[in-house]
């Protein structure tokens, strides 16, 4: 009943508005002496000007919008409206040759809409932006009485993403911030003020104006910045002893909001060293929408943030396939939470389960199916090959053979770079997986294609949930070896690489993701210590304990008989097979598949017939390693051109 009758007060207030401009519009241009003539023209006109002009702001919403929160947007959406209104009632007049003795509709002088425009854009506006003055500043008063005291907040980043949050701020009492100005390193901004805020200096004067301006905390504004700079921020910020916190990606900020519950603090995933990747959203939009779309280790890392991903583009129908029960009933519950628009089929089931997985392609008949099913533990796959075999291999064949035979229009498997050059039996498996679809490609109407992922940030198992849990248990931070390095990508990155390889694919591609430069393993472990408050060595000792069975120095994304090119993507590239060599046969693989119950060792050099380079538990293994990080020369990010081919085959390419 109150929302009806703040709704009758909000409408009665604007036909207000509307009345006194259009009356005084009569006033200002008699000179508030009112002919009677004018008097009985205004007095015809009033009601149908009032129609006119409420009915077009109508058509844009206007009423809808909340007065508390009224911005940019929606004064803009207002003087749309109001300005159609008038050019409607100006035309109208026009359209009249002469002005009689006789009462006529429309028949307004033109001075009297000129001011009728400019008192109602004037005055809409104004109530509402006056109601959220009020709103504002009772609010202050309310928490200033609380006694609630508030935190003084230093601002990194003058530009539009910093304007955001500033503003955000300055209407949300409720959080107790007071930002006391900005700092940006663009000197014709130093001096000025932004949003109502100075900006105070450069972010090198960091600890001398928090310290001048009693800071507490500082908010990194600056959305996307690039890895160096949050770097160097933080490290300043702890070492003035000041809270540190960022703001999300750009691409989490809708409109011209910023949700401040999402300012976080810095984390790993910050200090990559390059912008985040972004997808082609229209053609993978295309790819997805109206979709039966198969997911296989749904409730994985991967497998659950594609699921994620796949429901922002309109699936007909999204089939989450997991042999975890509990990892599935996390998924779905989440999902249907948040898209209870969509279609979900939960599907227990194993993908080495001939049977039970020609059931689910039978009953469901997808149409693009996302594989994202995989063993992918190194060291555990070196003590149990034959589970390497069958679930990555087999598994896949299963898989794909099902895709083909129930006409799948696109495949995407998700591949590994240690597929290149393996030095381990999980990665050994993927190659071989990936040489399977490579073969089917040529062979099938579907669309079977790879993507080839670097390390992903924050999966399961991955490192950097293992650097945390031993920095909460007081250290060591084991790392493996000090020249170890890796590519790194975050969830969100592989499973939009996965959604936009499948909506480029032609069918037969390897795609991988331009992922900058490698970073060491080492250098991850003490940023993470430094982003938890502490000193590496200090406080938490990095210890090296030696490299693991199947690791390698260095990771690789082409193998010697690929050459990388670029994509319509500009972080998307596809590794191409160059003329010469030979792909095992799929009866060689097929063999290897039954063979995956016998003795590690016959299994292994059985493995080692397929994928040559695979060197696994050869004592020359780690010195061969060790020469190709020593040797190989960093060249230019990427090349398509032929005098570059001979350095992308060689076994470390920096892409």
């Amino acid at each position: 009943m109150a929302r009806y009758l703040t709704r009758g007060f909000q409408v009665g207030l604007d036909l207000a508005v509307l009345s006194v401009a259009f009356w005084a519009g009569f006033c200002f241009r008699f000179e508030f002496t009112i002919p009677p003539y004018w008097i009985d023209v205004a007095l015809v006109n009033w009601p149908l000007v009032l129609a006119l002009e409420y009915a077009v702001l109508a058509a844009f919403g206007v009423p809808r919008f909340s007065w508390r929160y009224i911005g940019m947007r929606e004064t803009v959406a207002i003087a749309i409206a109001v300005t159609l209104s008038s050019t409607i009632l100006i035309v109208f007049r026009l359209a009249l040759h002469d002005i009689g003795h006789t009462v006529e509709i429309g028949a307004l002088p033109l001075g009297v809409l000129a001011t009728n425009f400019f008192l109602g854009l004037v005055g809409l506006a104004g109530v509402r932006g006056s109601r959220r003055v009020y709103a504002e500043s009772k609010a202050r008063k309310l928490r200033a009485s609380g006694g609630e005291e508030r935190t003084r907040v230093l601002l990194v980043g003058a530009g539009e993403a910093g304007v955001m949050v500033a503003r955000e701020i300055a209407s949300r009492p409720d959080l107790a911030l007071q930002p006391v100005g900005f700092l940006d390193d663009n000197a014709m901004k130093i001096g000025t003020q932004i949003a109502g805020l100075p900006v105070l200096g450069r972010t090198s004067e960091i600890a001398k104006i928090a310290e001048r301006k009693r800071v507490d905390r500082v908010l990194i504004t600056i959305a996307n910045a690039p890895g160096p700079d949050i770097r160097r921020l933080v490290l300043a910020c702890r070492e003035a002893g000041l809270e540190t916190k960022i703001i999300p990606g750009i691409y989490e900020i809708v409109g011209d909001r910023v949700n401040l519950s999402r300012i976080r603090e810095v984390a790993i995933e910050d200090l990559l060293g390059r912008e985040p990747v972004k997808l082609d959203e229209a053609v993978v939009a295309s790819s997805i929408r109206d979709q039966v779309v198969l997911v296989t280790g749904a409730g994985g890392s991967i497998g659950s943030e594609l699921c994620r991903q796949v429901c922002r583009f309109g699936p007909g129908q999204v089939v989450l396939l997991e042999r975890f029960e509990n990892a599935l009933f996390e998924i779905h519950r989440e999902l249907i939470g948040m898209h209870p628009e969509l279609q979900f089929e939960p599907v227990v089931a194993d993908i080495c389960d001939s049977d039970r997985m020609e059931q689910i392609f039978e009953r469901y008949r997808p149409t693009l199916v996302l594989h994202a099913a995989a063993h992918k533990h190194v060291p555990m796959m070196e003590a149990n090959p034959g589970e390497a075999i069958k679930n990555n291999v087999g598994g896949t064949r299963t898989v794909a053979t099902l895709s083909v035979r129930f006409g799948v229009a696109r495949f995407v498997m998700i591949s590994t770079d240690k597929a290149v050059n393996p030095s381990s039996v999980m990665g050994a498996s993927k190659r071989i997986a990936e040489i399977y679809i490579q073969h089917l490609a040529h062979q099938t109407k579907t669309r079977f294609m790879t993507v080839r992922f670097g390390n992903v940030l924050g999966s399961n198992g991955s490192v950097i949930p293992i650097f945390k849990e031993q920095i909460a248990l007081g250290g060591p931070v084991t790392v493996t070896h000090p020249d170890m390095e890796r590519y790194f990508m975050t969830i969100p990155e592989a499973s939009q690489l996965v959604l936009q390889a499948g909506a480029m694919g032609k069918g037969g591609e390897v795609f991988i993701l331009d992922m900058g430069k490698p970073v060491k393993i080492v250098d991850l472990a003490r940023d993470l210590i430094s982003l938890s408050g502490l000193k590496p060595d200090d406080d938490i000792e990095v210890r090296f304990v030696g490299m693991r069975p199947g690791e390698k120095l260095v990771e690789e994304l082409v193998t010697r008989n690929e050459i990388a090119d670029r994509t319509t993507h500009p972080k998307v590239l596809i590794g191409r097979r160059s003329p010469g060599g030979n792909l095992p046969s799929v009866d060689a693989i097929e063999r290897l598949i039954t063979l995956a119950t016998t003795t590690n060792d016959k299994l292994r050099a059985s493995i080692s017939t397929l994928v040559p380079e695979y060197a696994a538990g050869l004592p020359h293994a780690i010195e061969r390693d060790q020469e190709t990080k020593h040797t190989s020369q960093p060249g230019p990010e990427i090349s398509t051109g032929t005098e570059r081919q001979s350095e992308l085959r060689v076994s470390t390419v920096r892409l």
